[in-house]
């Protein structure tokens, strides 16, 4: 069968294209970086053609990829069949001309260390057509130095180097140091990148709390970085050379997962994908990660799906090589990896399916409310960052035992209980899904029959953490949440969380404090202040 060409064959004649196509013929022993006779015929082809042709031979010494590129550079097409995982190489070795005398260029290096290549090996050729110096390099197995080892230059009577032995060896060094990464494991080991624009501290803090939500995932993070840009490239967020260091740095500490500080737009998760081999996601695709394992109830469960179809219905347009990276694992979980496939019609199906199940949602809600409303109870509703503490105090207050765990998400599904007071006044207190800064759209839209409940609240309790470096900044960002769904006029209690970790008597912000009632969630007596000031506003 005859194998295709692939790269630049305009303005080329058949009977070029036909000896080109032979060079698939040949086979090459496992001791030799390339057959001799077929490199002679590379260079004759390259020199008479006067562009650069570059085959990719695999490791039963056949010619996988024939690829013909211009005068300076050839491009590598997907390798289909041929995938590097971290500590694995891929199993292709690339062997190209160049017109002129010169080494390995960045991009030959780039290409060698973002694919994971076997080896890499330029064949210069001499003015009167034959070969002439012949430049390689290997991946080196070393995360503390350059990803890749220059040899030195030689020609084509030093072809004969133990070939498949030595990619052998470096592969086993490879799996050997490769101590993060567990094939067969659901574990991903991701590497983050923010490019901020803004001030590098929140920047910084940023980053920190992807790394939380990471922790929340179970994704192991192994690095991270904060580039600071005037403008966010508009194709790679951080520009494509530095986002070619970045991912050579993250293959060398075997990451498989790039997560982005941002929500990427349908354009630049196309021109990522199509430039690196690792599976990438961006911070929305990550929280409504944590939204779908977290869902339990129904409602919560429709929500979530919702969320990520709306998010997946403009980055359909997308090929299908970039959405294989995103589908699946790690922001593919609720609609499943074959709904991430389906096309855009049978999504807005969905869309409407989905949100129709919202509504009747929103009408049981109703009702249920009525019902409250006729017993003339009182509702309070606690909002707060996530993580701040919410959970354990509905839990303290009413001596419950809902899921109060110290990850970001814990809580997604709305708890109410009833709480009374030492006055035998009976109030509805509910815990809802915590908030973050820049909360996906898709999930402020979907969450509303969740959100709904606060619309109806008598108090808001505004918990806040106050041993969080970050908590005038989560202060904030639950504000702005507020302000935008227009609970803002709903009379607010802040709730100082946390106040067994700080020291109150030298806090920056005694001011703040003043404006609310200091707390410890986890202990029921440090919570009387805050009954008697419930009480106070209930029953003035």
């Amino acid at each position: 069968m005859k194998k295709k060409l692939h790269g630049n064959l305009s303005g080329l004649r058949n009977t070029q294209i036909k000896k080109i196509e032979d060079l698939y013929t040949f086979s090459t022993p496992p001791e030799y970086l390339i057959d001799p006779e077929l490199a002679f015929n590379l260079v004759s082809l390259s020199h008479e053609i006067r562009r650069q042709i570059g085959i990719l031979i695999n490791r039963n010494g056949k010619a996988a990829f024939v690829i013909v590129g211009d005068a300076t550079k050839i491009v590598i097409p997907v390798t289909e069949g041929y995938n590097a995982v971290p500590g694995r190489l891929r199993g292709l070795r690339l062997i190209h001309t160049h017109l002129k005398d010169e080494p390995l260029t960045r991009d030959d290096l780039t290409d060698l260390a973002l694919l994971q290549l076997d080896y890499i090996a330029a064949i210069c050729i001499s003015p009167n057509g034959t070969p002439g110096t012949l430049y390689s390099s290997h991946i080196l197995p070393d995360e503390n130095a350059d990803p890749y080892q220059i040899l030195e230059p030689s020609n084509m009577d030093h072809l004969k180097i133990g070939c498949m032995e030595k990619i052998v060896a470096l592969e086993s060094e490879l799996t050997r140091k490769n101590a993060l990464y567990k094939p067969g494991t659901d574990t991903e080991n991701a590497f983050l990148i923010n490019a901020a624009t803004v001030n590098p501290a929140e920047a910084y803090a940023s980053i920190d709390e992807l790394k939380e939500l990471c922790k929340t995932s179970q994704i192991n993070v192994i690095g991270s970085t904060v580039q600071r840009r005037k403008d966010i490239d508009p194709k790679y967020v951080v520009g494509k050379g530095k986002l070619s260091t970045l991912v050579i740095e993250a293959i060398q500490k075997y990451a498989s997962l790039l997560v982005f500080d941002r929500e990427l737009t349908p354009s630049q998760i196309r021109s990522i994908t199509d430039f690196v081999e690792m599976k990438v996601i961006d911070r929305t695709q990550l929280i409504l990660d944590i939204f779908a394992k977290q869902a339990k109830s129904r409602e919560g469960k429709f929500q979530v799906e919702l969320a990520q179809m709306e998010y997946l219905l403009p980055r359909l347009v997308t090929k299908n090589t970039a959405m294989s990276r995103l589908a699946g694992g790690i922001g593919g979980r609720g609609p499943g990896e074959t709904k991430l496939e389906i096309n855009r019609r049978r999504v807005r199906e969905n869309i409407d399916r989905l949100k129709k199940e919202i509504i009747k949602i929103r009408k049981q809600r109703q009702q249920q409310k009525s019902k409250r409303k006729r017993k003339s109870l009182p509702v309070i509703s606690i909002v707060g960052y996530t993580n701040a503490g919410k959970s354990t105090l509905l839990n303290t207050l009413t001596q419950s035992d809902i899921i109060a765990a110290d990850r970001l998400f814990a809580t997604l599904d709305p708890s109410s209980r009833r709480l009374r007071f030492p006055t035998d006044t009976e109030v509805i207190i509910t815990d809802t899904v915590g908030f973050i800064q820049n909360l996906p759209k898709e999930l402020m839209e979907a969450f509303n029959a969740t959100l709904d409940e606060l619309a109806d609240a008598d108090i808001i309790l505004h918990v806040i953490d106050i041993s969080n470096p970050r908590y005038q900044q989560q202060k904030k960002s639950v504000e702005d949440i507020l302000k935008r769904m227009d609970l803002d006029k709903i009379p607010t209690v802040f709730v100082f969380n946390k106040m067994d970790k700080v020291d109150l008597d030298s806090f920056d912000d005694k001011w703040l404090l003043k404006q609310g009632v200091c707390i410890s969630a986890e202990n029921k007596q440090s919570l009387t202040p805050l009954v008697e000031k419930l009480e106070s506003l209930l029953h003035p």
